[in-house]
């Protein structure tokens, strides 16, 4: 191309090398010019230029800023928006909107455009002219992040914390990596429809005919279908219902059946628990699979035997996918870097949080009032977790005092905190209840009626907890029956229970 002296007056150098500065001494001070490729960009231009269908490849990749001439980002902007209203982007048609661009002057005015076009013999390329524009602009941008890193880590805050600027440094870098994806768009209803019924047939091949990923509670897999991609499930409940039992049941079933499987079925689980312990959970997890309470284990009320089961469960345990997180008060970024990382490293398929409410929000200090907001945008990004690393999100959630004024305890809908927000962003919103709790902080006097009534309240209510799904994005709402053992803090299915003659 005729403008190539020119163009490397205007980037200051040559851009196929690390040029040094001009100079007869050897001593000369050496800098290095962003990699950039201006032949690339005019070739882009052109082809564009001489025919608007190429925009129809490139369009979908490329933006104004990921070229490094600001007159061809202005250029580009140009064509972009005459080809979004519909008409045609040209030498001609461009030539005055450009004719008080100073910079465009200096490189020939309108002529410069129409030697972009002119220089053109085949449109082809235009895809591989837009791959090497966009390469480049990923390597500035990295060296970009780099000066970043090393000033932010000079500079001391009082505010924050050296593993903010590695968040930061993460969270950059994956956005990075995914700000180049063009695979989305339409897709034909007959190319869904295969997918759906791929979908179908695995669920048919599949035990229990789930399409998800396992709960291991099989009532419940029936209800739900199994736990789906990009989904966000809140389980809610009141203090002591259960739900981090619950939940730790789930994540361990589904970790154990893709153990046993060998990936076939379950998921790779990853656990953020904000509230308790990582030995804690692993405690609570030992005791249901080993079958010993996790009271005795504590006051070390054990037997040989038991003992012995204690450390046959550790070495199960040992080969189940189960990735624990224990670190207090993450916020909403942290979670999203700490779930990237962990699906690089080891995969993930399934993520859960315990719980909503002790997640901070990007701000690092929110007063009450901005709380809503606060958790609006944590219900938003737990969202798009699921959506971005396509796996099903479940975070666990408190429930208002409201439940207690009420005769009847089952929870609704409206007794979520800022429950606006939560209700509207999740897919599935799941309540753990269990009569027995209140039954038994309400006992009448002994020898009346009434405490005739509660006793056969408390028989028909004795291990029985419910899950009650109260929105359904995809599918029916309804009650999940289950038996619990306090003893092992265990939630199972509840005819298994009483098929065994298992009362624990």
């Amino acid at each position: 191309m005729n403008n190539n002296v020119v163009l490397e007056q205007f980037a200051g150098a040559d851009h196929n090398s690390s040029p040094h500065m001009e100079s007869n001494q050897s001593d000369s001070p050496h800098y290095r010019v962003l990699p950039h490729n201006a032949e690339a960009e005019q070739g882009l231009l052109g082809a564009v230029l001489v025919d608007n269908r190429a925009y129809e490849k490139i369009g979908d990749l490329l933006r104004p800023e990921h070229f490094f001439m600001p007159v061809h980002q202005r250029i580009f902007t140009a064509i972009s928006q005459f080809i979004d209203r519909g008409q045609t982007a040209s030498p001609v048609t461009l030539k005055s909107y450009f004719e008080k661009d100073e910079d465009l002057a200096e490189l020939g005015g309108g002529a410069y455009l129409a030697d972009l076009a002119g220089s053109i013999i085949s449109v082809i390329n235009a895809r591989d002219y837009a791959q090497t524009v966009y390469e480049l602009y990923l390597r500035r941008e990295l060296v970009g992040l780099g000066e970043d890193m090393v000033n932010e880590a000079h500079d001391h805050k009082l505010e924050s914390e050296a593993m903010d600027t590695v968040e930061m440094a993460e969270s950059r870098l994956f956005s990075l990596a995914e700000s180049g994806d063009s695979s989305g768009g339409f897709t034909s209803l007959r190319d869904s429809v295969l997918v759906s019924i791929e979908v179908a047939e695995n669920a048919f091949k599949t035990k229990g005919h789930v399409t998800g990923k396992t709960t291991g509670l099989r009532d419940m897999d029936k209800q739900l279908g199994g736990l789906h991609p990009s989904d966000l499930l809140i389980l809610a409940g009141r203090p002591s219902m259960g739900k981090t039992a619950l939940a730790t049941n789930i994540a361990y079933n589904s970790a154990k059946a893709y153990a046993q499987s060998g990936g076939k079925e379950g998921a790779r689980v990853g656990f953020f628990s904000l509230e308790m312990s990582s030995d804690q959970l692993a405690s609570r997890i030992l005791s249901d699979c080993a079958n010993i309470s996790g009271h005795a284990i504590k006051q070390g009320d054990i037997s040989q035997d038991d003992f012995q089961k204690f450390v046959k469960a550790s070495q199960e345990l040992s080969q189940v996918p189960l990735h624990i997180d224990d670190t207090p008060a993450l916020s909403i970024g942290a979670v999203r870097t700490r779930a990237r990382r962990l699906k690089r490293q080891h995969g993930l398929d399934f993520l859960i949080i315990d719980y909503l409410q002790l997640l901070r929000g990007t701000g690092s200090r929110q007063s009450e009032t901005n709380r809503v907001q606060e958790v609006s945008e944590i219900t938003r990004g737990l969202k798009a977790i699921a959506k971005e690393l396509n796996i099903p999100v479940m975070a666990l959630s408190q429930l208002s005092r409201a439940v207690e004024q009420r005769e009847d305890k089952r929870p609704m809908l409206s007794d979520l905190r800022e429950s606006g927000s939560i209700e509207q962003d999740a897919d599935i919103v799941m309540f753990v209840y269990r009569e027995e709790y209140y039954l038994h902080r309400a006992e009448p006097d002994i020898g009346s009626e009434k405490h005739m009534q509660w006793q056969e309240q408390c028989e028909r209510a004795l291990n029985i907890g419910e899950c009650i799904i109260a929105k359904a994005r995809h599918g029916p709402i309804g009650t999940v029956k289950m038996h619990f053992d306090g003893h092992v803090t265990r939630f199972s299915d509840l005819d298994e229970v009483h098929d065994t003659g298992n009362s624990y």
